[in-house]
């Protein structure tokens, strides 16, 4: 096992002593410190950080379950193993209620006390490795930028998001429209619920229907068993449709009618789905046009746009690139990244960014990896 820091809180020293020399001899490199009473223990929790925390029941001044307890409101993601000489079921079972990680009774049989706390200091890394992804995660769909455009979508993103009203993101290929959607969806109610992308424009217009809505096995040659659709997998939460500009007619219809019943029917069944989505959809399209074209409904547009959110090309907030390029940096490279000029800085500022924020991160991760550092400006001219 990597080094831990383990706190052992038991009022008899000469169990204290077994449990340090227990864990010494599966790893010499774990940090072990000690609390005689409840209330020591306390103190401890509140001055350091564990990764584990082995703890009596029956102690002076506070017993295992007021530390318990205490742990759990301030520090919930800190394994406790709880240990105890008076051992019943009822304990065992209130304590693993309360929120420890397991129930070990007196005298702890060696195997299974080592085995429970592998698991558990392995069960802590896990829990940070997925903090940190999902920060990660949330780092890709963070808004970047200063500039009053940007603060206008954010205010408006702030009023719909708690609502249940349906948005239309309209922006050029780049702008971020799927960071407004997201941002929508992780301040609304549904934050901890299903969000759902389908990019109209990638899928075929013969199958769209099919990952709309599902299918039943045998409804078409390829379908060779059930299937759930988007909307049934969103059910509860958030459905984003990207490039709906680019979805078919009859496929409209269908995503027209999904939206006045909440209701959805898979090809190739006989009866209903009742589904509870928020729709969000996004394009690079004029619809008034497309309508107007006649190659996007009228009645769905209506019902897609009840907001409607603009989001500026990169060219229209110039003052957010320096911003950006710090942002794309630090995703690029967490440690030692590389600098860029105020040479460099001022020509990617001056650049015309057709392909908006996506085509300034490939310009920055191109630069990252060609360039010196810093990057000067003869590289940014040359490389971008």
């Amino acid at each position: 096992m990597s080094m831990a820091r383990i706190l052992v809180v038991e009022d008899e020293k000469a169990i204290r002593n077994v449990l340090r020399n227990i864990l010494a001899n599966e790893s010499t490199s774990h940090l072990i410190e000690e609390a005689e009473d409840g209330e020591q223990a306390i103190h401890l929790l509140g001055e350091s950080t564990f990764d584990l925390v082995l703890c009596d029941i029956k102690m002076p001044k506070k017993d295992g379950l007021e530390v318990l307890d205490y742990a759990m409101e301030h520090f919930g993601d800190t394994p406790f193993v709880m240990i105890s000489g008076h051992g019943d079921l009822d304990t065992a079972v209130q304590c693993i209620r309360k929120g420890a990680y397991d129930y070990i009774a007196k005298p702890p049989d060696l195997n299974r006390l080592l085995t429970t706390i592998r698991q558990a200091l392995d069960r802590k890394k896990l829990l940070q490795e997925n903090v940190r992804l999902r920060k990660k995660v949330d780092k890709r769909f963070t808004m970047v930028g200063k500039s009053e455009a940007l603060d206008v979508v954010r205010a408006m993103i702030r009023k719909v998001a708690p609502t249940d009203a349906r948005v239309l993101i309209m922006g050029p290929n780049g702008s971020g429209k799927e960071i407004v959607a997201n941002q929508i969806h992780q301040l609304s109610a549904r934050s901890k619920q299903a969000f759902i992308e389908v990019n109209c424009a990638a899928i075929p217009s013969e199958l769209i229907e099919s990952e709309l809505f599902g299918h039943v096995k045998g409804s078409f040659t390829s379908a060779i068993k059930d299937r759930k659709g988007q909307f049934e997998l969103a059910d509860g939460g958030t459905l984003f449709l990207d490039e709906i500009g680019d979805m078919s007619l009859s496929a409209q219809a269908k995503v027209l009618r999904a939206l006045q019943e909440n209701q959805i029917t898979p090809v190739g069944a006989g009866k209903s789905i009742s589904v509870n989505v928020r729709v969000l959809a996004a394009t690079n399209k004029n619809l008034k046009e497309e309508i107007a074209a006649g190659r996007f409904r009228e009645d769905l547009y209506h019902r897609l746009s009840v907001i409607v959110i603009d989001v500026p090309p990169l060219n229209d907030r110039r003052e957010d690139i320096p911003v950006l390029v710090e942002h794309f940096l630090e995703q690029l490279a967490e440690e030692g990244r590389k600098t860029f000029s105020p040479g460099a800085m001022a020509h990617l500022a001056s650049m015309d960014w057709s392909g908006n924020v996506r085509q300034l991160r490939n310009v920055v991760e191109r630069l990252h990896i060609l360039g010196g550092n810093p990057v000067t400006e003869e590289e940014a001219r040359n490389f971008a």
